[in-house]
């Protein structure tokens, strides 16, 4: 079904490089349970939140959610072609934050993040990198090897980066659901309102690209 959601979305649109003028550009938020919207309506969930956020901004954007609760880096890759079909403007990515409750090695997240990256690249989709901090209770060395993914990537590919995806809202009982883990509808909202001058960035260079 979700398959089919896509197709009809977006496969029968026409190329980026080939969009006619007026078209929006179609992103796909890339993630877990973050920008699945765990235990929230659709229209709380931060894709919606984030397009209405850039209509309002008047940007001609569409958000798709593709996002999996509970997927990590690896899960992410091995379904990555059929989330993030031809068509595709853009893509948020935000992945890593079940990796690291999981203990995973920051290596095994690092090579799946950069294979994603590069296979995105390789389609001519370019990225948004949505960064994740691990908690600090796995320890110096787990932190520092973890922390250290996002920013190498975004320099080694070149890529737009937000941070800290859940900056402004951690440990935040008004922002978070009963688990302390996941956003509710206010901490989208704020996740939302951070994020917003980093993916109008990336839009202007998605739409540099094109001229």
């Amino acid at each position: 079904m979700l398959i089919a959601l896509f197709a009809a979305l977006f496969l029968s649109g026409t190329p980026a490089d080939a969009a006619p003028a007026g078209a929006p550009l179609k992103l796909v938020a890339f993630g877990d349970s973050l920008s699945a919207g765990y235990r929230l309506p659709a229209s709380a969930a931060f894709p919606s939140v984030l397009e209405r956020a850039l209509q309002a901004r008047g940007r001609n954007v569409t958000v798709a959610n593709a996002g999996v609760s509970g997927d990590t880096s690896t899960g992410g890759l091995d379904r990555l072609d059929w989330s993030v079909p031809d068509g595709i403007d853009g893509v948020v990515l935000e992945l890593g934050a079940n990796d690291m409750l999981r203990g995973t090695d920051p290596a095994v997240t690092r090579k799946a993040l950069d294979t994603i990256i590069t296979r995105l690249k390789a389609r001519g989709i370019p990225v948004l990198l949505a960064g994740m901090n691990a908690s600090r209770n796995l320890g110096p060395d787990y932190v520092a090897r973890f922390d250290a993914i996002y920013p190498d990537l975004a320099r080694t590919h070149d890529l737009v980066l937000y941070p800290f995806f859940l900056k402004g809202i951690v440990g935040d009982r008004a922002f978070n659901l009963e688990d302390g883990l996941h956003p509710n509808s206010k901490g989208v909202e704020a996740i939302v309102s951070g994020i917003l001058p980093t993916v109008e960035t990336f839009l202007d260079r998605i739409q540099a690209g094109r001229r």
